[in-house]
């Protein structure tokens, strides 16, 4: 018999933008809101800022630099997805300062995305932030309220 029982890992999701974070079923897409391509929570952002909200490496950049992808150091794939239907713009609006691959860690700057011009052009600019492989987690508890880009805890969960 083995003195060592595994323990389930828990851990936490930042708040990619600074702004106000809302559950996903809020997110007027109903992709998003039914929670289609995973679980998570969405930021009404008020800066232009996005962060990673883990320690992970960069797996997925969108051509149209709308959306990014991270897998965090404990396997979960995460979305962000900046804005809705803001493929649209084709990168209009949106600096990039991460490649594919590179490792991150949690708060460190990956994109920037031009809030006054997407909402200029009609496109909703919340955030969603959403896990992926939800497979591989046993619990999750979102937050909401005002949140600091890569300070404040968005997503609670454990595997």
């Amino acid at each position: 018999m083995s003195l060592f029982h595994k323990t389930k890992a828990a851990g936490t999701i930042l708040a990619p933008q600074t702004g106000t974070m809302i559950p996903l079923s809020e997110v007027p897409d109903e992709v998003f809101a039914n929670k289609i391509l995973g679980d998570g929570a969405a930021v009404v952002p008020t800066d232009h800022r996005v962060t990673a909200p883990v320690s992970g490496q960069v797996v997925q950049i969108a051509k149209t630099l709308h959306a990014v992808c991270l897998q965090s150091e404990d396997g979960l794939e995460i979305l962000i997805h900046m804005g809705l239907e803001t493929v649209q713009l084709k990168g209009e609006g949106f600096t990039c300062h991460v490649k594919l691959g590179q490792h991150v860690e949690a708060g460190d700057l990956l994109m920037e995305m031009d809030i006054q011009q997407m909402k200029q052009a009609g496109y909703h600019v919340v955030t969603p932030c959403v896990i992926t492989n939800m497979e591989q987690v046993k619990s999750l508890h979102a937050h909401t309220g005002e949140s600091l880009a890569g300070k404040t805890t968005l997503l609670e969960y454990t595997l």
